[in-house]
């Protein structure tokens, strides 16, 4: 019998068409960006006019670095290289022949203007695509808590030395510290443990009585030293994340990995030297107030022994900014720029203080000859406060002035409260990149082109359907990954797109072969085709929820490329759905009734 199409039914159609239409032009957009790929310029400040343009181009240029392009507006030069993977060694060499200047790597986009105003960009590339450096480093939580332990005893001793306390012996053993109470000192107990565990947060004590002598043993519980160690991995990574920034390198990754390891990708560096000795450092600066009696003894860089008081006025977490200078005889100094808490506590302290003298520590962790790790703190600088300080004040005495700009970035990133250590080092070369991402797409391109192929010659007409949402599919997934934020394209991820291709083919067939059964019912074709979709969509759905389980697990759990792998198929499965589903549905249920209308056929 004849079909008629009724107006109430290309409406909906066309109502459908509107809602996926709007939505496709939407993925292909931001998949435009993918066509003009970023550049990397070097961003190079001029604190003063000494250095021009043309000086710093011709010495890039004398030693091995072709630059193509170069600006010079607003105090600021752009320099363009010719071969974008040695801006990371070039922004090395400019630091070490200009350590005046301030220079980093700024990814300039190439794309029409239309498309930077509205937000979108390139994918961004993984380090198995991009080449660079890969670095796992482990914080050392437990060396971090038997420190936070040896403070708690430098502030017991302290604190019963200044209180004048009697009766009270502290001793230092491996779960923090043991308080032996004689008769005379009971009354004293809940004052200063109470004094204890208002400076230190989750300070608990466990008493017992043997031979009629109190213990009293001053610990952290499990809870305790849990939030510790989610505290020092944070403090860790915000650290390691400042410090990458201060390097002036973009595009890094910088995640957790497992209880204490912390992973660090750092894609299109290739001379990891630097990267290595800021990233791996674990300086940190403190400011005690020097005792005459009591405290904690510290050398003094070049020779001496000074005692401090145990708890530090402010360390260099409260540094908001530190820069190299020179004093008036012309050696390096660093100055310091504190926040609103560290410099209440500076002018606090020297408020009270004019006259006396403070002290800079610096300390450092690394291994000896049997791996284990060892703390090195030294007195840099000890001077008399002359005035009501605030929050800018200098660091004189420094060495040379690499070690000062080497001190005043590790204090703008942030110090780390734990040692880390660098366990695995990988440099994964641009050639290699380049490699990776030409085999990748030469896989694509071949298993795309076997499936159109396929597809075209065994569905015919809705073969042609399959083959169009296929190529929307990989458009829309392309522009999805270019739209949402921390998503990385790894070679895994080319993998996954390969993988996508399958599974939205796989859905068409399920589909197709559907709606052969119907046809060989004697449904007519436009119902077939509607019954084809509403049957198979259970299948489909099934088959692609088991597989998102499967790619939210591999996410969770998995790092660097296994993680870009699941997020390319997570994304593909909602892609492929999409397009393999609701959009060739529309797509074969419109060729039919064009076809219907067109020829008068009969269904």
């Amino acid at each position: 019998m004849s079909h008629k199409f009724k107006p109430a039914l290309w409406r909906r159609l066309k109502m459908s068409y509107v809602a996926m239409i709007a939505a496709c032009i939407l993925l292909a957009v931001s998949a435009l960006p993918n066509l003009y790929p970023n550049k990397s310029w070097l961003h190079i400040s001029l604190p003063d006019q000494t250095v021009t343009l043309q000086s710093v181009t011709t010495s890039l240029n004398q030693h091995g670095f072709e630059v193509t392009e170069a600006n010079d507006s607003q105090a600021q030069l752009a320099i363009l290289l010719a071969e974008p993977t040695q801006s990371a060694n070039a922004l090395s060499f400019i630091k070490t022949q200009y350590p005046q200047l301030e220079a980093k790597i700024v990814e300039h986009a190439t794309s029409p203007q239309w498309l930077q105003q509205l937000g979108l960009s390139p994918i961004k590339l993984g380090l198995d695509l991009n080449g660079g450096v890969l670095f796992v480093l482990d914080v050392d939580l437990d060396k971090a808590m038997q420190e936070h332990l040896n403070s708690v005893y430098q502030q017991t001793k302290l604190t019963l030395r200044k209180d004048k306390i009697r009766g009270i012996r502290a001793s230092e053993v491996k779960e923090g510290v043991e308080l032996q109470i004689l008769p005379s000192g009971e009354e004293q107990l809940a004052g200063l443990v109470s004094t204890l565990q208002g400076q230190f947060k989750g300070l608990m004590q466990t008493k017992s009585t043997t031979n009629n002598l109190t213990t009293v043993l001053l610990h952290f519980n499990e809870q305790s030293q849990s939030e510790f160690n989610k505290q020092v991995m944070a403090q860790s990574l915000t650290t390691l994340r400042g410090r990458i920034e201060e390097l002036g390198i973009t595009e890094a990754v910088t995640q957790r990995q497992g209880k204490q390891r912390i992973r660090i990708e750092l894609p299109g560096v290739q001379d990891p030297s630097e990267a290595k000795r800021i990233i791996g450092a674990t300086a940190t600066l403190d400011f005690y107030q020097v005792v005459e009696v009591g405290g904690k003894a510290f050398n003094v860089q070049g020779g001496g022994v000074v005692n401090l008081n145990p708890m530090a006025i402010f360390s260099g977490d409260h540094i908001n900014n530190a820069s190299v200078g020179k004093d008036e005889w012309g050696k390096p100094l660093v100055q310091l720029s504190l926040d609103s808490q560290g410099g209440d506590a500076m002018s606090a302290f020297s408020k009270h203080n004019i006259g006396k003298p403070m002290a800079t520590v610096y300390s450092e962790y690394s291994r000896d000859a049997n791996g284990d790790v060892v703390k090195k703190s030294e007195v840099i600088n000890v001077a008399n406060i002359a005035q009501h300080l605030s929050s800018r004040f200098s660091i004189t005495n420094m060495k040379s002035p690499q070690a000062a700009y080497d001190l005043a970035l590790l204090l703008r990133a942030g110090s780390l409260t734990a040692p880390v250590t660098i366990v695995q080092e990988q440099t994964i070369g641009p050639s290699l990149g380049s490699e990776n991402i030409e085999h990748g797409l030469a896989a694509l391109m071949l298993g795309i082109g076997i499936t159109l192929a396929f597809m075209a010659l065994w569905y015919r007409r809705l073969g042609l359907i399959a083959n169009i949402a296929l190529l929307l599919n990989l458009t829309a997934l392309v522009g999805l990954m270019s739209l949402l934020p921390g998503v990385v394209l790894t070679l895994p991820g080319i993998a996954g797109l390969v993988l996508t291709i399958g599974m939205a083919v796989d859905t068409n067939v399920i589909i197709f072969e559907r709606i052969k059964e119907e046809k060989r019912k004697g449904r007519p074709t436009y119902q077939a085709i509607e019954q084809g979709y509403n049957q198979a969509f259970t299948t489909i759905f099934d088959a692609n929820v088991t597989t998102m389980i499967t790619a939210i697990i591999l996410y969770a759990i998995g790092y660097g490329p296994v993680k870009g792998f699941a997020i390319t198929l997570a994304l593909g499965l909602l892609t492929s759905v999409f397009t393999g589903v609701y959009i060739s549905k529309a797509l074969s249920q419109t060729l039919y009734i064009k076809l219907t209308n067109l020829t008068g056929a009969r269904a």
